[in-house]
């Protein structure tokens, strides 16, 4: 396998549980392969191997743990950490033999294949057990929870993204962290009595404390921009990572959010007006996307963030019709939002990506979804009718009132434009007399705002 040389090497594990078949584990591992790469690794090859359970101490078997350490230099033996100790006579012997003109060279075999740096692990493992398999292979061992916590911490933008995302971390690493080689000495003043490793786990939960509070005033502010929005129509897209989410967002509103072939390619919560205008005007939000054993901690973080799934008039579930394992992905999709409390809000179905699907598939997933839209994001057919679907979804529940716009009032007409679509206007010796069409409760908002004022 040929791969770039300034790439680090990694090294995929992963071990099939009972309960998953043979297709739902290859494609797990190819997703691992996809998200190592997106992290910026090379992957020089793959181990699985079929238990019960993962190993408690080395995850795999004591046979496939020696091949696997063959394969990346390591003893294939957990054994001890520490460097073995030599006698003062023994370092001498030691350093006079390698200035032996005859002493032996050995040479890198040029042709043979990179030795992987790095084993990435298809679960999310103990510290206990990472340290085990480092010691057994001679790598640095990252499990699939420490690679998506990873990438987000790369892909993050925005403040609140970054603030999430570095709890998420923090979390992640404090119970990783171990005392240095040197031995972890006791720390001098404040703090006295602290070992270093002490001293960075209550570093760290300090800093948990203050990233939190930073992240709450921030949700408050989220809050209350959500709130103005409460009655405007909303609409949430939502699914698995790379489905195509942000270039459908782009296709509906015209944005210019960003659109990329890689997983999690978007963290940050986009919404924007749904193009051509309508009126009352539509919202579009695009969401951060989800994956398999999305870590929980990720979740906790994002849930601001996910908040706006929760409270959208429609989510949109996008889906990855050419994906194989796309039930899956929908079902992750699903579980997320189910956990926030978001199974409740009206959902429609987009099988997106179509123009990769045969006819032959197509009729089969017809035939098993449907209610679901197929679609492209790329085929503005395919958006224009999503787009009538959408409003005709809002327009199902909007009713027509009647509202009086008295003439000391008339600043008070922008909101009503922006809130309902003005059918008619009249005038009587009272004021303007507004027929309109809109959502009950907008209306009713409406009518309290022109009582107050």
């Amino acid at each position: 396998m040929k791969t770039k040389p300034n790439l680090p090497h990694a090294i995929l594990v992963g071990v099939q549980l009972p309960g998953v078949d043979d297709v739902a584990h290859a494609a797990s591992i190819e997703e691992l392969g996809r998200l190592v790469k997106t992290l910026g690794y090379a992957v020089v090859g793959t181990m699985s191997q079929k238990r019960d359970e993962l190993d408690g101490g080395t995850v795999l078997g004591k046979g496939r743990l020696e091949e696997l350490a063959a394969i990346t230099g390591g003893t294939g033996v957990v054994g001890s950490m520490a460097t073995p100790r030599k006698s003062k006579a023994r370092e001498r012997f030691d350093a006079a033999d390698e200035k032996k003109p005859n002493a032996p060279q050995i040479k890198p075999d040029p042709k043979a294949p990179p030795k992987p740096e790095f084993v990435i692990v298809d679960h999310e493992i103990s510290p206990s057990q990472a340290r085990n398999l480092e010691r057994a292979t001679g790598a640095q061992v990252l499990d699939r929870t420490g690679v998506i916590v990873e990438i987000f911490h790369r892909h993050a933008r925005s403040r609140e993204a970054k603030l999430q995302v570095e709890i998420a971390r923090l979390k992640y690493v404090s119970p990783r962290l171990r005392e240095s080689s040197a031995g972890g000495g006791r720390q001098q003043g404040s703090g006295a009595g602290e070992s270093d490793l002490e001293l960075d786990r209550r570093k760290i939960r300090d800093r948990l404390v203050e990233l939190k509070a930073q992240l709450e005033d921030i949700q408050r502010d989220n809050d209350e921009r959500r709130s103005a929005r409460r009655d405007q129509l909303r609409v949430a897209l939502v699914g698995y990572t790379n489905a195509g989410k942000s270039s459908l967002m782009r296709a509906l509103t015209g944005s210019d959010v960003l659109v990329a072939d890689k997983l999690f390619a978007t963290l940050d919560t986009t919404v924007r007006e749904l193009r051509p205008e309508t009126k009352p005007r539509v919202l579009v939000s695009d969401t951060v996307g989800f994956i398999k054993k999305l870590p929980h901690d990720l979740v906790a973080s994002f849930r601001s963030t996910l908040a706006e799934a929760l409270e959208a008039s429609l989510l949109l579930f996008v889906v990855d019709a050419s994906d194989p394992t796309y039930e899956s992905q929908l079902e992750v999709s699903r579980n997320v939002l189910r956990e926030i409390g978001a199974e409740v809000v009206p959902s429609r179905l987009l099988l997106n990506k179509i123009d990769r699907v045969s006819q032959a598939d197509r009729a089969a997933l017809l035939a098993k979804h449907p209610d679901a839209i197929l679609l492209s994001a790329k085929s503005p057919a395919d958006v224009a009718a999503l787009r009538e679907t959408i409003i005709a979804f809002f327009e199902a529940a909007m009713v027509e009132d009647q509202l009086v716009l008295p003439y000391a009032k008339q600043g008070l007409l922008s909101d009503v434009y922006e809130n309902a679509r003005v059918l008619s206007e009249d005038y009587d010796t009272t004021g303007r007399i507004l027929k309109v069409r809109g959502l009950p409760d907008a209306i009713a908002r409406l009518r309290r705002t022109l009582a107050a004022s």
